[in-house]
């Protein structure tokens, strides 16, 4: 069992989520308070989406993560910032008249456009997604070349790359960046768990992706929906860290709708529960090997 446990809260993410809780941060500044909202509830990490103000949808934007950074590393409270470096990566084929095309809902970007704000704004961490997967109806697309070339960028910029691994093919891709050294110093992990059509939120699940991880890893996990909750303790049962937020759960309790303070701090309650403490930002940073905010490590 793990007892100093790194707590991260995702904000914000990218789906179609406002609509369904207003607590759901869309605005810059309202990604930015609740960042520093989920520091003051406790939380070690924000990981960090941004979406276009005006329609709630998915955005790279650096000038709205750059308006994000500023606000949330000009606050009193400290957290530490980790950057989706995920995005662009979404295809729904259609075909019509015989011809495949990438239809409505794609968003694609290269590994150039990907990494634009995380070479602008060096935060401390950013995602390095590990494999291509069914993503519901779409296919989240990242191509082995792509991601070899993404993770060239990432290093090059002197950023941890937090390996975001959907089922256990991203766990052995993950493995060869590290064999190609492209990837340096302990390797962090996170496992996503639920995700229609992923590994699944469960135990075994867990277990056996963690068993397939470098014996130096960090890791962490989590689960969406209504196995958030479970997949923290379970986490931190297994020896991993953990992570909750609105971009993977809307809800407190069953019809009772979240924050992403409320959702902090249950977590926080639970890791107590079980005997453990959530680190501090700057403890996090020594345990990860981090670099200062935007400077050096």
């Amino acid at each position: 069992m793990n007892q100093d446990v790194i707590l991260t809260c995702a904000v914000t993410g990218a789906g179609d989520t406002p609509s369904r809780n207003p607590a759901v941060p869309v605005t810059p500044k309202e990604i930015a308070d609740a960042a520093i909202e989920a520091a003051r509830a406790g939380a070690s990490i924000a990981h960090i989406h941004v979406r276009d103000p005006a329609t709630g949808g998915v955005s790279h934007d650096s000038d709205y993560f750059r308006e994000v950074v500023e606000r949330v590393r000009a606050a009193d409270t400290d957290i530490v910032l980790n950057l989706t470096a995920g995005g662009g990566g979404d295809l729904s084929p259609e075909l019509g008249n015989g011809v495949l095309r990438a239809g409505s809902g794609s968003d694609l970007q290269t590994p150039a456009e990907r990494h634009a704000p995380i070479k602008a704004l060096l935060p401390e961490i950013c995602t390095l997604d590990c494999g291509s997967i069914n993503f519901g109806d779409m296919v989240y697309l990242n191509s082995a070349g792509w991601l070899r070339e993404q993770a060239a960028l990432v290093q090059a910029a002197g950023v941890k790359p937090e390996l975001e691994c959907f089922d256990t093919g991203h766990i052995r891709f993950a493995r060869q960046l590290i064999d190609e050294g492209l990837i340096e110093g302990a390797p962090l992990f996170q496992l996503c768990l639920g995700i229609p059509w992923g590994a699944e939120a469960q135990a075994q699940t867990m277990l056996t992706m963690r068993d397939l991880l470098p014996h130096n890893a960090h890791w962490a996990a989590f689960g969406i929906g209504r196995m958030q909750m479970p997949m923290v303790a379970q986490a931190m049962l297994l020896g991993g860290h953990v992570r909750v937020g609105l971009e993977d759960n809307l809800y407190l309790s069953r019809g009772v709708k979240a924050d992403n303070a409320g959702l902090v701090e249950k977590a926080g309650g639970i890791i107590e529960a079980l005997g453990g403490r959530v680190m501090s930002p700057s403890d996090t940073r020594r345990h990860l090997g981090l670099r200062s905010p935007g400077g050096e490590a």
